[in-house]
């Protein structure tokens, strides 16, 4: 995937310190341990037909590419202020409270970045369905969703 030199990329700060700590941890725990076991599968000899070496370099091809996507997102980071967002529409970074017009039942999510988003702790990200529906919209909007589970209807009820 190409991308512009001047891309930014929407984080909360919870998500660039996530991010932060990731790269830390692959840098600091995992690298270390693999270049370890780099060094043991040489010393079990013949490289060609030893499956553990083998591992060990996918492994450290994996590590290398992870280390670099977070950097280069770190690197490009807009980190957006919840504080700072508009109350009258939803953005990237608001809470926002919904009502299913079916059930009746209320749900609150965050509207976050992919490498945020955990349904369970109420953040989606913005290039789901639903966050993509909710984008610009404003308390009592109706948001019609096609998801991977069926349709859904909402009613955008506060901004948080």
């Amino acid at each position: 995937m190409r991308r512009c030199a001047l891309e930014r990329i929407p984080i909360t700060h919870n998500g660039y310190e996530a991010l932060k700590k990731e790269l830390e941890h692959l840098r600091s725990v995992e690298r270390p341990k693999n270049i370890e076991a780099i060094e043991e599968a040489r010393g079990h000899g013949d490289l060609t037909e030893n499956a553990e070496y083998e591992a060990a370099k996918d492994r450290q091809g994996f590590l290398e590419r992870r280390m670099s996507e977070l950097q280069y997102k770190l690197a490009h980071a807009d980190i957006i202020e919840p504080i700072n967002l508009p109350k009258d529409r939803a953005v990237f970074g608001s809470t926002v409270v919904l009502e299913n017009s079916d059930t009746g039942e209320q749900v609150s999510y965050q509207l976050v970045g992919p490498d945020e988003s955990n349904v369970e702790k109420g953040r989606i990200s913005i290039l789901s369905p639903l966050g993509k529906a909710l984008v610009g919209k404003k308390p009592g909007s109706e948001i019609d969703v096609h998801t991977p589970g069926g349709r859904r209807c909402y009613e955008l009820m506060e901004i948080l």
